[in-house]
């Protein structure tokens, strides 16, 4: 389980790759992405992540949250079909673009 972040400046815009399960490990890890970057806009890729809980559910939520942006600003992409449907389940939709 690890979090990898590329940080495009000139475009203030950063993605963050995860790979493995998505779930309370990475919590400072995952925060440590996005704080201090309100200006920015982030892609999620969890092209690698096979599996998310309610903790990794959690953080991206806090992360919407912290950053108070609207639709489409924090995309999730990548994603493997078990991953999305828990997603679509959790109506995460509606708060993230999910490619």
């Amino acid at each position: 389980m690890s979090i990898t972040t590329q940080v495009d400046s000139k475009n203030k815009h950063v993605t963050v790759s995860i790979d493995g399960a998505f779930g309370f490990s990475l919590v400072q890890d995952f925060r440590r992405c996005y704080v201090e970057r309100k200006d920015h806009t982030f892609t999620i890729d969890l092209r690698a992540v096979n599996y998310i809980d309610s903790a990794g559910l959690g953080m991206l939520l806090n992360m919407h949250n912290y950053l108070e942006q609207r639709d489409g600003t924090i995309r999730l992409i990548n994603l493997l079909p078990q991953v999305k449907k828990i997603l679509l389940i959790s109506r995460f939709d509606k708060k993230f673009k999910i490619e």
